[in-house]
């Protein structure tokens, strides 16, 4: 009796847990199904980026893939298998990846439905021009602390390019491409080898990141930068981070050539002539740094050449008392029309061609939610701008047409990625569906 007691009293808190595990095995596989039959009645099932891709033949559902994620609620585990539920919410981090124990994620860009146009590169960053390097979110990492690290990587296999170093040349070592988080890294990077380098810039310091709307939180990691050590970051915002970018600039002496734009690049013997719209240099190496988005997409309707519309929000605070009218779903289009919702006087409206904002975080989709249910803007899905006018814009919805009154417009359609360029140049572009 004493020994039946006994081995009850052992097996009770093993009993309780089992079933406490069980339970919460079957809420989560629940969860994760009803997460995921949204998404498809609402086609979000699109990625927008790198994204994991799980051979259910290797996965065994420990569900460690989903813990790893920061971005939280982007995999699930349906019946015994990792899912991605929230397609459109992963924006590469590829911590799952690393934290799978049975190797059974790969990630890749692009779907099968869907192409993502990606430079041919090597491991080592090189394109398939040798000397041309390409790092950061032109290669698809969009990523503040992955360009930031592909950056400092492209720029230690620089190091090793033959010819680098060579004082008796009278050639640049490198010419870098671009000032934002990848450019601005390898400038520093340049800096610390006693490289013979220029750096370029069209806009200003910080690239992409300098284009976000103010208070827009980023980074997600702290990472390593050349010469001064670690950014200690996790999550700030952009003008902090921009701000202890400015002051490295200026504690460390790096000088970036601003307002000075990439116009072409000859091939000469073991290295290249570059045209700017300032001048030219010659070099034996090449980084481009320049992001993504290159020529603003337009919508090419009558009115679009107005000064009031532009292709990217500066600073929120010039709307107050406007209507303004912001076109796109993506992330840079809801993050335009909340800051400037926010802003006293304002009407803010969103078109947007597709029923619903699948390329947008899900943070983004709950402000714009947020800010439409307290009136401070107004969301019109599958419409288009037929025609803009100095002080209204017409716009098509299901057949019917809309006249708002308007004093601006903000076109954030995205960028044509600068293909055509790349292959003038001799780079190779693929278009990958869904590939590692």
């Amino acid at each position: 009796m004493k020994a039946s007691l006994t081995l009850f009293l052992y097996l009770l808190p093993m009993l309780l847990i089992f079933t406490w595990y069980t339970k919460r095995k079957q809420q989560q596989h629940r969860n994760s199904l009803v997460t995921l039959e949204e998404n498809r009645k609402s086609g979000l099932l699109e990625p927008s980026s790198l994204h994991p891709l799980i051979d259910i033949t290797r996965c065994m559902g420990c569900g460690s893939c989903v813990s790893a994620c920061p971005e939280g609620n982007v995999l699930g585990v349906i019946d015994g298998k990792a899912h991605l539920v929230n397609p459109t919410h992963c924006i590469g981090h590829s911590a799952c990846k690393t934290a799978c124990p049975f190797d059974a994620i790969t990630l890749v860009f692009g779907t099968e439905n869907r192409g993502m146009d990606i430079p041919v590169i090597k491991p080592n960053f090189e394109t398939t021009m040798d000397g041309i390097f390409i790092a950061g979110e032109l290669g698809g990492m969009g990523l503040i602390r992955n360009a930031v690290e592909q950056g400092r990587q492209a720029l230690e296999h620089i190091c090793k390019h033959p010819g680098i170093g060579n004082p008796g040349d009278d050639r640049l070592d490198l010419l870098i491409v671009g000032a934002g988080p990848a450019g601005f890294t390898a400038s520093l990077g340049a800096m610390q080898h006693g490289l013979k380098s220029v750096t370029i810039e069209q806009e200003t310091l910080g690239g992409t990141v300098s284009h976000f709307p103010r208070g827009k939180l980023v980074m997600t990691a702290p990472v390593k930068l050349p010469v001064v050590g670690k950014m200690p970051f996790t999550e700030t915002t952009k003008e902090t981070l921009l701000e202890f970018w400015e002051n490295v600039e200026k504690k460390t002496g790096l000088k970036i050539r601003y307002q000075e734009r990439l116009e072409e690049v000859v091939a000469e013997n073991d290295g290249y002539q570059v045209t700017t719209s300032k001048g030219s240099y010659r070099t034996r190496t090449l980084l481009l740094a320049i992001g993504r988005r290159g020529t603003p997409r337009k919508l090419g309707v009558p009115g679009e050449a107005l000064s009031k519309v532009v292709y990217r929000l500066i600073d929120a605070e010039q709307y107050q008392g406007q209507q303004v009218l912001v076109v796109g779903g993506g992330d840079s289009a809801l993050e335009a029309a909340t800051s400037i919702a926010e802003q006293p006087g304002t009407d803010v409206t969103i078109s947007y061609r597709s029923g619903a904002f699948s390329r947008a975080k899900e943070k983004n989709r709950q402000k714009v939610a947020q800010a439409e249910q307290e009136g401070r803007l107004r969301v019109l899905f599958t419409s288009n701008v037929t025609e803009i006018s100095e002080r209204q814009v017409i716009l098509e919805q299901e057949g019917n047409t809309i006249t708002l009154d308007n004093d601006a417009v903000i076109i954030s359609a995205g960028g044509i990625l600068p293909t055509p360029f790349l292959k003038k140049i001799g780079v190779q572009v693929e278009t990958r569906h869904g590939t590692a």
